[in-house]
């Protein structure tokens, strides 16, 4: 009786197709992870705008009223690592409280974390994971340049238009308009950057590289 097995040449030759399809597949989940965390970044920034354009905040009978602007801020929690948070400071408070902030559309859990805590465990069971940039995307550090020079947050007012410096704003004069376009680079643990670009005036947000999407 004849047994059938492989020869010696065929499992070498298995052996190395294996190793071809796992050199392209490893590179491959590492972009994936790239481009997801610069999906997530992009789509946060653009939903409050959304906010922003359904939800008027403007109260010119208040001197404070541009605090309340729809904003998004990236924020490091003690101990390390980078987050964001969601919301409008609507009783003027100079922050964005945990009852201000929005519910993620993804799994209506709380866009919010406090500075002051550690997320080395990615929040608790009723924050929204996907706001953790470092536990989730390897996102090391992140820093604003040109019309957001020096900053971590934006705004956006009631027609969608960019603004920076206005959590102390104290009389309505839209000093906090940003006049020209914001960058945001995010440094990823092992040294990439992914750069989001804001757009003044109109507030169009785009990842460089990306600008069609």
């Amino acid at each position: 009786m004849n047994k059938k097995a492989f020869t010696m040449i065929e499992l070498v030759f298995a052996i190395v197709v294996i190793g071809i399809l796992a050199a392209l597949a490893i590179p491959r989940m590492e972009r994936d992870l790239r481009q997801e965390a610069a999906d997530n970044i992009l789509s946060a920034v653009r939903y409050t705008q959304h906010l922003a354009l359904l939800d008027d905040k403007h109260k010119f009978d208040d001197a404070k009223w541009q605090r309340a602007f729809w904003q998004i801020q990236f924020e490091g929690c003690a101990g390390g690592g980078l987050f964001y948070t969601i919301g409008s400071d609507e009783n003027y408070g100079g922050d964005i409280d945990e009852s201000e902030a929005i519910l993620d559309p993804a799994n209506s859990k709380r866009v919010f974390w406090r500075n002051t805590d550690s997320c080395t465990h990615g929040g608790d069971s009723d924050t929204s994971p996907n706001i953790f940039l470092t536990k989730k995307y390897g996102i090391a550090s992140v820093s604003g340049s040109g019309g957001c020079n020096g900053v971590q947050y934006l705004g956006f007012d009631h027609l969608g238009r960019p603004h920076v410096g206005f959590s102390s704003s104290g009389k309505p004069d839209n000093a906090s308009y940003m006049g020209s376009a914001c960058t945001f680079a995010f440094t990823l643990e092992e040294g990439d950057d992914i750069i989001l670009n804001i757009e003044p005036e109109t507030g169009y947000a785009y990842i460089v590289g990306q600008e069609n999407i």
